[in-house]
């Protein structure tokens, strides 16, 4: 974490206010070329290393047999075509998630599909799972060395006319699994069931068309475990039921969790949640900060230590993300604190963690899961 002052101020005062000048997509699409070209080269990743990562023993945690480093992630949405999985683990990451991938390509919603709302500390998101598809993303995937690093898929349907049945969108979520489960880096996998930006997604958290879903993923033997990824605005007994019957079907991996959309969330400033009046698009960041923690508390509550938990939504700093921990998170993931606080924001968050754990006497990370549920 070489001169991380320097790199945050800089980001702040610099970077940052011409980044927010500047139309979100263009900006994120630039932001991927260049940790491409970042991950490319051992030393430019080794230089990487130097200046944002941090390390502590007390970080480290297996879970269904995968070593973390550390407990915080790259949630998908950021490296949705795979472009910068090489460069990640420098960047500090203990693990990130490319996708959502589906087995079609699409070129996204209708524009704009990204804004900020810098004091809403959030991000409207109206991609609807633009990809280059899977058989593309999966061979660019496969030049880049990844066995040494912690890289999940996150799985959806093809947000294409041509999906438009829920059999359709099983088929699809399975073209896409057979495409990336023999490939050895591919870690884990993501189920994306809760986009509220495609067609045929929240389909899924019905109960039944789930089951469905995950019996044919079943029927297909795969080694890497998996994660669901779960809606934000769903009563406590709603995500049980979906938690129950992942667990029915052997899977008992979840990530709470999605987008909100609700544009009356007191955490928004009216002001800004006014501009995107009409638009069709949700909202990451610190808007789903609360309702994920409700939902990890007392899933962790109910289920004990059956279910691994990823905690993502409104993570900016080391206390947000050990506020999800304690209240139940196994690991935790971000994006949108990533773009509002800079690359170094990352190292912080695992410094600010490491200090929280020692302060509250925890020998480990995984001592404290849970302790506040």
């Amino acid at each position: 974490m070489f001169a991380t002052p320097l790199i945050r101020n800089y980001y702040r005062y610099v970077m940052k206010p011409v980044f927010f000048t500047q139309d979100p997509e263009r900006v994120h699409d630039r932001t991927v070329r260049m940790g491409s070209v970042l991950g490319s080269n051992a030393i430019t990743r080794k230089l990487t290393k130097v200046f944002l990562s941090y390390e502590d023993p007390i970080l480290k945690q297996n879970i269904f047999g995968i070593e973390f480093n550390n407990p915080l992630g790259l949630s998908a949405g950021y490296d949705y075509d795979g472009h910068v999985s090489k460069a990640m683990k420098e960047v500090g990451f203990g693990f990130n998630t490319v996708g959502t991938v589906s087995y079609h390509s699409y070129e996204g919603n209708t524009p704009p599909r990204l804004g900020r709302l810098p004091n809403s500390k959030s991000l409207f998101v109206n991609k609807g799972f633009k990809s280059d598809g899977a058989e593309v993303i999966a061979k660019r995937m496969d030049s880049k060395g990844l066995n040494d690093n912690i890289v999940g898929v996150s799985v959806g349907s093809s947000n294409i006319c041509d999906v438009d049945t829920i059999e359709k969108a099983i088929a699809d979520y399975i073209s896409t699994l057979n495409i990336f489960k023999d490939r050895d880096y591919v870690k884990y996998f993501e189920i994306n069931i809760s986009c509220p930006n495609t067609a045929m997604t929240e389909s899924f958290v019905d109960r039944k068309n789930f089951s469905s879903l995950l019996s044919r993923i079943k029927d297909l033997d795969v080694r890497q475990p998996f994660f669901i990824k779960m809606p934000n605005e769903v009563s406590v007994e709603k995500a049980w039921e979906i938690v129950q019957t992942a667990i029915e079907h052997s899977i008992n991996g979840f990530i709470f969790s999605n987008l909100v959309k609700d544009r009356n969330n007191p955490v928004f400033d009216q002001k800004e949640i006014e501009k995107f009046k009409g638009l069709k698009g949700n909202f990451s960041g610190k808007p789903t900060f609360e309702n994920s923690n409700r939902l990890i508390r007392h899933t962790r509550q109910k289920y004990g230590k059956d279910v691994v938990i990823v905690g993502a939504g409104g993570i900016f700093n080391a206390e947000d993300a050990y506020t999800k921990i304690r209240a139940g998170a196994n690991i935790i993931q971000m994006i949108t604190g990533l773009i509002f606080g800079g690359p170094q924001v990352v190292g912080e968050i695992n410094k600010g963690l490491a200090v929280l754990l020692h302060r509250d006497g925890f020998g480990s990370i995984s001592e404290a899961v849970g302790t506040g549920a």
